[in-house]
């Protein structure tokens, strides 16, 4: 059977999503909404390379992919994306991979560089074989690591996960909250209040670290607005709030994608650091997300300690360098 690979738009591809939901969409980062986002707000310098392969008619595979002097990269940076990889109809990943291969290298593509990729991802499980099943050169090094939480079916099965001194010490700080004043954790998915909590959680993201002041630029804050209306009309947002005596004290953004929550990103108010607010503000984005009865918690890239703290387990993150040559 032939396959043929076809120019798309990302336009196109948020129009067709409902059609395509056969392909594995593994994460909310190969969207077509938040590639679509992404390349408005922070692509630039390469061409866009979107090709949707077909078999016999049917589509089993997406290459959202940016070109830039012969060198083919997805679309999404790693500094705001923590998974990259191709969309796949299961079953069909040789038949896609060489469909997209023999199209880059008619393009002139002389190199891919791949970042961001699960060890599950079907870049490591399929294209790296058959990559290097043709003889091109592939070197993959682990880049990072994200840790996730495999979620059971009760709060009290949560805490008797934790090792006894964490567990021991999530208790204490939650009490320590609740004899601070009146607290509440409550959540929001977008409508007619997502710019103020947008306004909130940036002031707080602003205030709880130096290094994510200096991250939040301007161009930095368009793309976090523009990406939370985006996925908050695709009903995958949900911020978390935490307030103390109604003052909001710290806030988690995450993405709620399947059986799945993704922990994006966070903010507190550095005056509230005794009561641990920060780290309280995940603790109870993890409790609701088990009475929401999701399956797993993902805390995304980087090796911060209170993810372990908290239960996390790591997964490697490679970056993958392929001579197409």
């Amino acid at each position: 059977m032939s396959c043929t690979c076809s120019p798309q738009s990302l336009d196109g591809l948020v129009s067709s999503w409902g059609a395509l939901r056969h392909l594995r969409w593994d994460s909310p980062f190969v969207l077509p909404h938040w590639l679509k986002v992404w390349w408005q707000e922070l692509g630039s310098g390469a061409d866009a390379y979107v090709r949707e392969v077909t078999e016999d008619g049917n589509v089993i595979g997406i290459a959202a992919l940016q070109i830039n002097e012969g060198i083919a990269s997805f679309i999404g940076g790693k500094d705001v994306t923590d998974y990259l990889d191709f969309v796949v109809a299961p079953g069909k990943e040789q038949a896609f991979f060489s469909a997209v291969l023999d199209d880059l290298i008619r393009q002139g593509v002389r190199e891919f560089h791949l970042e961001s990729l699960r060890h599950d991802s079907m870049a490591m499980t399929s294209l790296v074989d058959l990559a290097g099943g043709r003889g091109y050169s592939v070197s993959c090094s682990v880049e990072d690591v994200s840790l996730e939480l495999a979620l059971p079916g009760t709060w009290d099965e949560y805490l008797e996960m934790l090792v006894p001194k964490q567990r021991q010490e999530v208790k204490r700080k939650l009490r320590r909250l609740y004899e601070a004043g009146d607290f509440q954790y409550r959540t929001a998915e977008g409508g007619g209040s997502l710019q103020a909590v947008m306004d909130v959680f940036l002031d707080l993201l602003r205030e709880s670290r130096e290094d994510k002041a200096a991250f939040m630029t301007e161009r930095m804050e368009c793309f976090f607005r523009s990406i939370a209306v985006t996925m908050a009309e695709a009903n995958l947002l949900r911020f978390g709030i935490l307030e103390l005596d109604a003052l909001p004290v710290a806030v988690v953004m995450c993405f709620d994608y399947n059986d799945s929550v993704y922990l994006y990103n966070s903010g507190y108010d550095t005056r509230y650091s005794s009561l641990s607010v920060g780290l309280l503000s995940k603790v109870l984005s993890i409790k609701d997300s088990i009475e929401r009865g999701k399956k797993r918690y993902d805390f995304l890239k980087g090796a911060e300690v209170y993810k372990y703290r908290l239960g996390g387990r790591e997964n490697p993150i490679y970056g993958c360098r392929m001579c197409l040559k």
